[in-house]
């Protein structure tokens, strides 16, 4: 889906930030989890022991849903942290992300989790109804008075396929010749182990025939949160850089079994990284804050 096709008129809600839910849990950031994570990237797991900071980027896991079944959405997305509401509009991408970590979270501490639905913005596009959900996340460890992560995430709900059609062309992009790049190719197994990692039933990265029958796509759906892991992790172990903070702007849907192109470009002080999908077109861009 290319999110910039959209011509937004926001149409003022003034409930639109009444009754807004949040969340408030204690954490494990487990070596078990850790470990686990590792594994899912093709990492050695016994190189990971306790007190070792949590690779940045990982801490996705702490983030992971609780919604009970009965509260899923129909489409099985139970929201990150807090739980995602309907309003009508059946279908569900991710936006966006910014990130900020200000410390390290050691593997075998306990953080504090307070994540909230935030705001709510009613759309009209030439395409139909939609909303944007912007959900808010703070990791704490101990008695520190600041967040060791701050996060926002922005949701776009959407309506009915046959109103919108997702399957819209990505935004054309040749990738050019970045000074570093790598392919990787998602597969069943890695969409299973983030989703399950996250607790995330959304069925477009799960149910073949719900994203190809119901959602219009060709495939199942790379996570969002997935391709950013992918985009840090190559920043980690090929660059060796520890980000401060990082931007995300989702362009358009990766699929699984195709191939996806990881590119960077150092930026002034910081760091652009890109992915691009088997065609060579724009999916995910990523700006870079470095220590």
């Amino acid at each position: 889906m290319n999110i910039n096709r959209y011509a937004i008129e926001v149409s003022p809600r003034p409930d639109a930030a009444a009754g807004m839910a949040s969340v408030n849990r204690e954490e494990a950031c487990t070596i078990a989890t850790a470990r686990q994570v590792a594994a899912m990237l093709d990492l050695e797991p016994d190189a990971w022991r306790a007190g070792m900071p949590l690779p940045r980027g990982w801490h996705f896991v702490l983030l992971a849903a609780d919604t009970r079944r009965s509260a899923l959405r129909a489409d099985g997305f139970p929201g990150l942290g807090v739980p995602m509401p309907d309003l009508g509009l059946p279908r569900l991408m991710l936006g966006g992300r910014s990130v900020r970590f200000h410390r390290n979270i050691p593997i075998g501490s306990t953080v504090q989790r307070r994540s909230a639905l935030c705001n709510i913005a009613h759309k009209s596009t030439a395409s139909g109804p939609m909303a944007v959900v912007t959900l808010a996340h703070e990791l704490r460890l101990g008695s520190h008075e600041e967040p060791a992560v701050v996060e926002s995430q922005t949701y776009l709900l959407l309506p009915a396929r046959g109103a919108s059609g997702v399957a819209a062309e990505a935004v054309p992009a040749a990738p050019g010749k970045a000074a570093h790049a790598k392919t990787v190719v998602p597969d069943e197994a890695l969409l299973f182990q983030y989703s399950a990692l996250g607790f995330n039933s959304h069925r477009i990265h799960l149910d073949r025939d719900h994203a190809r029958q119901v959602e219009g796509f060709p495939d199942l759906v790379v996570n969002g949160g997935l391709s950013t892991l992918l985009l840090t992790e190559f920043l980690r172990c090929e660059l060796g850089v520890t980000p401060a903070a990082f931007k995300v702007r989702h362009v358009a849907p990766l699929y699984c079994n195709r191939p996806v192109t990881l590119a960077a470009d150092a930026v002034g002080e910081g760091w652009r990284l890109k992915a691009f999908d088997d065609l060579h077109r724009l999916a995910v861009d990523m700006e870079v804050t470095v220590q």
